[in-house]
């Protein structure tokens, strides 16, 4: 499943192409590709054509585009979601199509935007905004400026901010380490405390900082939740910086190009591969119906203090 860093590549391919565009035409090939769409609000080709898009925002996860102050496109890839940039005139064949949007834009012209969807667990929908709790801006976009950017799409309300966003809270996340009893890699899935992380960047923080997936989360000191969190940060820049992970033709950015940090993976996927660091083989262990990866020598699960201090 795309996560942080590939949404963003999205957001950051489709900002300046649809930013001020007008939508003329809407053509919804698959009703699937609108399973998070309240049809009681109106047609999704209704509440969109000749609407005007106001930027591209991200939340984690989450992609949505502005249109006026109380509604948004809202996007989520699911496990091959793709939203590609075309020219009017390029073929429209492609069986995976799901909704097209036909744009004039003031400065590139007509442009037409086509949501990809091989296993159809993504999905487009129009959404009310509601404001957002702390008053702080919603999203990542190139425009906070707007009356739109303290509005964030009531399906995306739920999710936690990102360790990207400037309005994160680092001493909440150290807080919400230290009241969870599950498992670390559980708590950087939990998109209600930290968003935008998955099963590839949970188990690359991980291994640099030498953690184990299943260590207890309240067992974790204050100093070390920081340093995961660097870590997170450290990775997920990284990850941006090189296109994010493609494994292979589904995670794309707006023009099909793939990412490469797939060569830049330390843990993930490399299971039975020499750790980068010690040497010692990777392993694979099951997680949440998916997997770990993680080196069994770097990253020994500890006992919690109390546990150890009781037994000494």
């Amino acid at each position: 499943m795309p996560e942080l860093p590939e949404v963003e590549v999205v957001r950051a391919g489709l900002a300046p192409a649809v930013t001020g565009a007008r939508i003329a035409a809407a053509d919804v090939l698959d009703e699937r590709a609108l399973t998070r769409h309240d049809r009681t609000s109106g047609a999704f080709e209704t509440l969109v054509t000749g609407a005007r898009i106001d930027a591209a925002v991200r939340r984690g996860k989450f992609l949505w585009l502005p249109i006026g102050a109380e509604r948004a496109i809202v996007g989520h890839l699911g496990m091959s979601g793709q939203i590609l940039l075309r020219t009017p005139d390029h073929p429209g064949d492609d069986r995976h199509a799901r909704i097209r949007l036909h744009l004039e834009h003031p400065e590139h012209g007509e442009l037409r935007v086509d949501f990809v969807d091989q296993r159809t667990f993504g999905s487009l929908a129009v959404d009310r905004l509601v404001p957002t709790i702390d008053g702080e801006v919603a999203g990542f976009s190139a425009d906070v400026t707007g009356e739109w950017a303290r509005a964030i799409p009531t399906q995306v309300a739920h999710i936690a901010r990102d360790p990207l966003d400037p309005a994160f809270s680092d001493a909440g996340f150290v807080a919400a380490l230290a009241r969870r009893s599950s498992g670390v890699k559980r708590v950087l899935l939990d998109q209600g405390v930290i968003s935008g992380i998955g099963n590839i960047y949970a188990d690359e923080s991980l291994w640099a900082v030498r953690m184990h997936p299943e260590q207890q989360a309240s067992s974790i000191s204050a100093r070390r939740s920081r340093e995961l969190l660097a870590a997170v940060r450290e990775v997920l820049a990284k990850a941006l910086a090189e296109g994010g992970t493609s494994f292979d033709a589904q995670y794309v950015n707006v023009n099909g190009a793939s990412g490469y940090f797939v060569h830049s993976l330390n843990a993930y996927g490399r299971a039975g591969l020499p750790c980068p660091r010690c040497g010692t083989p990777m392993v694979r262990e099951p997680f949440m119906n998916r997997s770990s990866h993680r080196c069994p020598r770097c990253q020994r699960q500890r006992a919690p203090r109390r546990a150890a201090a009781a037994g000494a």
